[in-house]
């Protein structure tokens, strides 16, 4: 045996000699144990246990809760009883942070005549939070549908809560509130609420946010998207794991309705393995991986099944990824309509692993130490009969007994003769392999465990025996408990045990069990009842232990797991599993007594279309803050505390003649302190808890560490009040119906129930009692709809006296063995025709004959697309589709209703007598289509601030159209806002729509929170939504902003690897958004230093600035590039910093600008210096600037007022009330001038009032929809006049105003608009157009009203800065029974006036049943010219970097997934995102005749 072995050998024989008492029956000394949660929770009862043992006297308990200012008294008793052990409930009042930290101090005194006791030490105050979350029918909706959700809140113990909340909104995916509901209050802890999407919205992500009254959001996401529910399922089934030693994998792709019957039609599924890295673009997809495919029709299961050997994938190699991607595709016989369903095969090379299962941390001497292994094949199947090698430390134990049918094995060593401070455990089965190069290695995993040494002075433990599986709520579950106490100190025939059970963070039961020990025998077993209740769950942590007479805490704890359960038992489910569309049958409902229950029932399709998170026991359940304690550590505090007991001095001991000197205790040897600590518990006590500490002089001598934790709990009083102050304050967180002949089906929901029903029998006479009273049931006659489909039913229940529960998931199938379906798209463009299908089931046992037709209508026309028969033979099982070629003639929905009828006939099918059925012998259905204008969409939008005033005149709106608009296209929308930055407010991440690409875009995307920061915070509606959202933009975008910076200080659009110097105008743009932003952030000073040095090095000798550098959008600099007005710009911002105006630079700067305003100056320099002069202090220079401005402006009509270049042409415009889109430039001049009007001391005059309303009515005009403007510099600049002209005529209190929208067609519309809803956009959709509007406004203050028209025209351009040239290619490997794909090719340049483009996007709308492949949507985004690919909708949108003369082309693969004729054709277009009056324009059309073409084998 080595040295040190020896060494550790005997430490604990040496422990033993230093630390254990004698064994002397001497008296037992009084003990006291305080035991509270660490984290104590307000407005909830709460439990302390109190133990008083062995007392000989009268004693006062006392429990102080010590705040800052004031003392609460938790426990004051006097106990006259030798023993005491009791758990006291109490609660405390919601925490104030006005009074500081939640780090309180917890005082525990036990006084009697002859002994007292304290101890004090922290705990952690937390104010309860509700639980609230918020479920949807459905995640993904269509335009025209009902959004429908519920608001549920409730406490930690899942009992309802009447929570009202100030807000609750909806937020459309450019961040705009499109519904606002105020003070909205809970009945049970529950409501539900919906709202209408429109006609046309955005597609995207939404969100449905509530915010509580402490401000806190919960937010749930849904999307909008265009769609058409899939009928069928497409499952692929096939190994999740296989390991490199397989040689077959079986692969089956199946087809199943959503009524469960099996779906015919041609399967082709592929097996691919991906190389690691890309492989080679020489060969196409035979470079990208390595693939086998098969494919065949399905069998009379719908499924086709294949055994693949697995020599093609070579499992063995490296140099493929670790998995196998299978994807299956099922085109449906008859339709065409395709679906594909995928899987993946995880490859390993771990043939087999071992894992320990509930090992303890630390062993008892004495206890039986309980090892269970288990070991589990590559697919984690348990290996049965199979022997597991163990080694115990150097020791190797062979378990004989094989592993059971669980691949487990099981047993108990014997720790008696264990004497090392630490014993590892190992397990092994199998040796593994070892192979070199490019070839996996096959693994035999092992388990390790190492468990430390337990400490107890006398040699006495406890040993909760772990139980493996999930405990379940309301029944008693028995626990074994070993133990071996010290004969020497246990002298009585009976021993206490005592225990606490924790749930949820607080201490939820507790009781004793008495063991009587026989013959003295200090060492058994004994079972504990444990009884699982809701309040237990998720997680109930035992704590069991007895308190010798020589004061040791002897004790064990084990966590259990437990289901998550809830004590209102709901149960729901239909009277029939099955039944006819339009028939009735009955949902049962049952619930604790005056429950309040939500219903809802769905369509699968709408499951298998966008799989949603349904909500779930487990969803609940994660919402918990705190489902068990670990230690004192919550959020973002740690309340760790010290050893305060005495240490020991190191001594020398003599053994065998050989000196030793005891050593210092493991770091990871165990003590009842930390059980204790570990289930989360503060410990005031007296009795013996801790392991004994070396002093630190002694420390030196010895390698092993000692563990001290952050904080010091034992503070004497006079440190009250410094513990206090110096806390930081942190936050934390049927029956059968009648025989029906006819079925008309057109009531055909995605969501069937959604609603609220009461089982209240006093509001209710329908709901009945159980014979107990206590649960309440309800049937519901309800009508099935007429989707033949399964829908898929759930229901939730809160009551007063049993809380929330959960009803388990049913279904119903709506069928009928003889129906009707109908296959069209989502929409096409007009004069498109496409192939409408009418496919007849047969489902019952024996043929019918079948006369199948269409109903005629105006809105379309027909014509059959093979000739039509008077009618069809359909026996068991079979199927007929009919198609008609459909021409539709309306825009919008056009409504097609198809019927098939079961004829009586003479006739047999075959050798078959024909048979009718006895009901359902009609079939009709009715599906709509979405008819579309042909053409390119133009949106125009007429923006106007309207202001109460008297003798005002009302507002009006010609919404006239210009000449070659498609008929029936347009159409218009009314949106009113009360604030003018209403819009710029909720979309501060996407002002200008356009990605993190260069320095440039995020310095222009940083700054305008800035300045909406500021406006808020001045009119007093910063929230602190707003104000989180913004500080999180501000704090990305300013790191992000660093990786521009060179070395000299200055800045440049690509960063210092670009070898391109940093350009002046862009470092004086960083300066003055990272100055001004420090007002919110953090900036480093030295950032600000070394910007102004770099400007500084660029100024000459005559004041004056010179330029360097390049930008990728010229627009940054107004148009304008000289040094006057870049001088000019850079005093802007010094002055805005602010830099003194004593300071050098600021002085020659000055003497050069006004000498430059005494010549002829460009007016947007003139604008410039007119800002510049009037932040530096110079009256008469701004007023010579402004006076001159004044005789360049352009006044309107309207009152509003705008600047424009020199030598502009007037644009000539067909359409009235339109203000054409001014260059960016344009825009920056007004808000310069509107800038300098403002910038004046004291305050602006009236005089300059009214002027800056004229510059900012002439402002508002330009907004686009998101609150921007065109471009990026004028964004910013506008945005930061247009919030500081709000914040100069904001008027916060007022009886707000009422806007009134009237015309000849229809009822006025009034929108009211006050403080509270300010920032909501209200819309309403315009009857008619052409037509006239009139807006009229009372009230007080002022209104931001926009109306938007939009229509379609035939693409025409001339002059067109872009050169675009579009083809199209078909592709080789399509065939009868694969879809139409052909690949569009473009060529694109740049031909304008400047050397090149700003950044390009090129925007490709699909033709109609067309969409983009993904591999090609792939490879567009790995060309180096491309920056970002979005698919958005039928569009495919590419970022380009820039265009130059040079021709650039690209290429797209689109796949035909409807058959579509007589396509339409479809757009390209590209146009500088900077200056979006610069695009080009090509119309594109398949390379294939879209006459006679047929999709599969329809």
């Amino acid at each position: 045996m080595e040295k040190d072995q020896l060494f550790s050998v005997f430490s604990i024989f040496l422990f033993s000699l230093l630390f254990l008492p004698g064994f002397s029956t001497t008296t037992p000394e009084p003990q006291y144990l305080v035991l509270v949660p660490f984290l104590i929770h307000t407005e909830t009862t709460e439990k302390i246990c109190v133990q008083l043992t062995h007392l000989n006297e009268s004693v006062t308990l006392s429990v102080v809760l010590e705040y800052t200012a004031w003392n609460r008294s938790l426990i004051r008793d006097v106990i006259t009883e030798k023993d005491v052990f009791q758990c006291v409930p109490f609660q405390l009042p919601k925490w104030n942070s006005s009074l500081g930290s939640p780090e309180v101090f917890l005082l525990v005194t036990v006084k009697g005549p002859s002994l007292e006791f304290r101890s004090r030490k922290k705990v952690l105050i937390q104010n309860v939070d509700s639980l609230v979350f918020i479920p949807m029918d459905k995640s993904i909706y269509r335009a025209g549908q009902k959004v429908q959700f519920r608001i549920v809140s409730l406490d930690e113990n899942f009992r309802p809560l009447n929570e009202k909340f100030p807000l609750v909104y909806i937020q459309d995916p450019q961040g705009n509130r499109l519904f606002q509901w105020t003070d909205v209050e809970l009945s049970l802890g529950l409501t539900q609420m919906s709202f209408s999407l429109s006609s046309e919205p955005r597609q995207g992500t939404y969100r449905v946010v509530v915010q509580k009254a402490s401000g806190k959001m919960v937010e749930h996401t849904f999307d909008v998207e265009e769609y058409v529910l899939p009928r069928y399922e497409v499952s692929v089934k096939a190994p999740k794991i296989i390991s490199i030693m397989a040689t077959e994998i079986q692969a089956t792709v199946c087809g199943k309705y959503t009524y469960g019957k099996p779906v015919p039609g041609l399967i082709s599924v592929k097996l691919c393995r991906p190389f690691q890295f890309y492989g080679s673009s020489c060969y196409g997809k035979e470079g990208e991986a390595l693939c086998e495919e098969f494919s065949g029709e399905a069998d009379i299961h719908g499924c086709l099944s294949q055994t693949v050997k697995t020599k093609l994938f070579q499992l063995k190699q490296t140099e493929f990824q670790m998995s196998i991607e299978v994807e299956g595709k099922i085109t449906e016989e008859g339709t065409g309509v395709e679906l594909t369903g995928k899987a993946s095969i995880e490859i390993t090379p771990v043939l087999s692993t071992v894992t320990f299962e509930k090992m303890d941390t630390y062993f008892k001497p004495g206890i039986p130490y309980f090892v269970q292994a288990k070991l589990v094949d590559s697919f984690n199947v348990p290996i049965v009969d199979a022997i597991i090698k163990i080694w115990v430390g150097q020791i190797l134990w062979n378990v004989e007994n094989t592993t059971d049918e669980q691949g487990r094995v099981q047993f108990f060593i014997d720790t008696t003769n264990f004497t090392e401070v630490s014993v590892s455990f190992e397990a092994l089965y199998k040796e593994g392999d070892w192979c070199s190069g490019n070839w996996l290695e096959a693994e035999h995993k092992r388990a390790y465990h190492i468990a430390s040494y337990f400490y107890s002075p006398s040699q006495s433990y406890i040993k909760i025996v772990p139980i493996s599986k999930i405990l379940s709520c309301g029944y008693t579950h028995p626990v074994q408990v070993y133990y071996v106490l010290n004969p020497g100190l246990v002298k009585e025939k009976e021993v206490v045990f005592y225990y606490l059970v924790m749930a949820k963070g607080g201490i939820v039961h507790d009781g004793t069990h008495v063991q009587t020990l026989e013959h003295g025998q200090t060492k058994g077993e004994f079972t504990l009842n444990l009884s699982v209740e809701v309040d237990s769950a998720p997680v109930a942590q035992l704590l069991l232990y007895t308190i010798l007479p020589s004061g040791e805490l002897v004790t064990d704890s084990e966590d259990f797991m437990i289901e998550n359960c809830f004590a209102n038992k709901v149960t729901l489910h239909f009277s029939d599993a099955e039944g006819l569309p339009s028939s009735e049958t009955y949902l049962h409902i049952s619930a604790s007594r005056n429950s309040l229950c939500a219903i809802q029932a769905v369509d699968k399709s709408v499951f298998l279309l966008k799989p949603e998170a349904e909500l779930s026991p487990q969803t609940v359940y994660n919402l918990l803050p705190v489902k068990s304690l670990k230690g004192y550590h919550y959020a973002d505090y740690s309340l760790g505390e010290k050893n305060m007991q005495p240490c020991m001095a190191a001594k020398n001991i003599v053994v065998d003649g050989i000196s030793y000197r005891s050593e210092s205790f493991s770091y990871n040897e165990g003590d009842a302190y930390e059980i204790l600590k570990d289930t989360g518990l503060k410990v005031f006590t007296s009795t013996k808890i801790h392991k004994p500490e070396i002093c630190p002089e002694d420390l030196h001598l010895y390698s092993a560490p000692l563990e001290y934790e952050e904080d010091n709990d034992e503070v004497e009083a006079d440190d009250l009040l410094t513990a206090f102050t110096s806390s930081e304050e942190a936050a934390a967180e049927a029956e059968e119906t009648e025989e029906i002949k006819t079925s008309q089906r057109s009531f055909l929901p995605e969501t069937w129930k959604w609603q609220i029903v009461t089982l209240r029998s006093a509001e209710n006479p329908e709901v009945s009692a159980s014979p107990d009273g206590l649960q309440s049931k309800l049937a519901m006659a309800v009508t099935i709809p007429d989707t033949i489909t399964e829908w898929q039913a759930g229901a939730f229940c809160t009551s007063v006296e049993a809380g929330f529960g959960m009803a388990q998931t049913t279904y119903l199938k709506a069928f009928q063995p003889f129906f009707l379906e109908l296959t069209l798209p989502y929409s096409v463009v007009r004069g498109e025709d496409f192939t409408l299908k009418a496919t007849v089931f047969n489902y019952l046992q024996h043929c019918i004959r079948v006369a199948i037709s269409l109903a005629l209508s105006s809105d379309f026309m027909a014509s059959p697309v093979e000739k039509e028969e008077d009618s069809y033979c359909l026996c068991a099982n079979e199927r007929k589709t009919v198609s008609w070629t459909v021409i539709p003639r309306s825009l919008g929905e056009v409504n097609f209703t198809a019927s098939a009828e079961a004829l009586r006939s003479d006739q047999l099918c075959g050798n078959e007598i024909v048979e009718t059925p006895s009901r359902g012998q009609k079939d009709i259905l009715t599906k709509s289509l979405l008819v579309v204008p042909e053409g390119e969409e133009k949106e125009v939008t007429f923006n106007s601030l309207l202001c109460v005033a008297e003798n005002a005149q009302p507002e009006i709106v010609s919404l006239k159209l210009p000449g070659k608009v498609v008929e029936g296209s347009a159409r218009a929308s009314y949106c009113v806002v009360g604030d003018i930055l209403g819009s710029a407010v909720k979309n501060l991440h996407q002002l200008l729509q356009m990605p993190y690409g260069c320095g440039e875009q995020n310095i222009a995307l940083f700054a305008p929170n800035i300045y909406i920061l500021d406006y808020l915070n001045k009119t007093e509606q910063l929230t602190e939504e707003i104000k989180s959202k913004a500080i999180g933009y501000l704090v990305a975008g300013y790191q992000r902003q660093l990786n521009y910076k060179h070395s000299d200080g200055s800045y440049s659009t690509f960063g210092e690897h670009s070898h391109l110097p940093g350009n002046t105008w862009l470092t004086a743009f960083v300066l003055r958004a990272i100055a001004q932003s420090r007002r919110y952030i953090f900036v480093d000073p030295k950032h600000i230093t070394d910007a102004q040095a770099a400007l500084a090095v660029m100024q000459k000798e005559n004041g004056c600035f010179r330029s360097t550098g390049s930008l990728l959008n010229n627009a940054l600099k107004g148009g304008v590039d000289n040094e006057v007005t870049l001088s000019a710009y850079i005093i802007i911002t010094l002055l805005e910093i602010p830099l003194p105006l004593t300071h050098p630079v600021m002085r020659n700067v000055l003497f050069c600008l006004e000498r430059a305003a005494e010549g002829e100056v460009h007016v947007y320099t003139r604008a410039l210096l007119a800002y510049a002069f009037a932040l530096a202090g110079k009256g008469d220079k701004r007023k010579e600037m402004l006076w001159e401005l004044d005789k360049e402006a352009v006044k309107d009509a309207d009152g509003s007022m705008h600047w424009q270049r020199p030598g502009k042409k007037e644009e000539k415009v067909d359409l009235p009330y339109y203000q054409p889109r001014s260059p960016s430039a344009e825009v920056e001049m007004a808000s310069y001038v509107l800038l300098a009007y403002l910038t004046t001391q004291p305050t602006p005059s009236q005089e300059d009032l009214t002027a800056a309303a004229s510059i900012a009515k002439g402002l508002i005009k330009q907004q686009n929809p998101t609150g921007g403007f065109s471009s990026t510099q004028d964004t910013v600049v506008a945005l930061q006049a247009l919030s500081l002209y709000r914040a100069a005529t904001y008027a916060k209190r007022g009886a707000g105003a009422s806007v009134t929208l009237s015309s000849e067609e229809g009822d006025p519309k009034e929108f009211q608009v006050n403080s509270s809803n300010s920032l909501l956009l209200q819309c309403q959709v315009l009857p008619k157009v052409p037509g006239d509007y009139k807006t009229e406004v009372s009230g007080e203050g002022c209104v931001y009203v926009q109306t938007t028209l939009k229509y379609n025209v035939d693409p025409h351009q001339k002059d067109a800065p872009f050169a675009l040239e579009v083809q199209t290619v078909p592709r080789m490997d399509t065939g009868p029974q694969v879809p139409q794909t052909f690949q569009l090719v473009w060529n694109v340049s740049y031909t304008g006036h400047r050397p090149g483009s700003n950044m390009v996007i090129v925007d490709i709308k699909m033709l109609s049943g067309f969409t983009p492949m993904k591999s090609s949507i792939q490879k567009l985004e790995r060309q180096a010219e491309v920056k970002r690919v979005e698919v958005s909708g039928d569009h495919v949108l590419l970022y380009l970097e820039e265009l130059r003369n040079t021709s650039q082309q690209f290429s797209l693969t689109m796949e035909q997934n409807f058959l579509i004729r007589h396509l339409k054709p479809a757009l390209i277009k590209v146009y500088d995102y900077y200056e979006t009056d610069e695009f080009a324009v090509a119309a594109y059309s398949a390379p294939f005749p879209t006459e006679e073409t047929e999709l599969g084998n329809a």
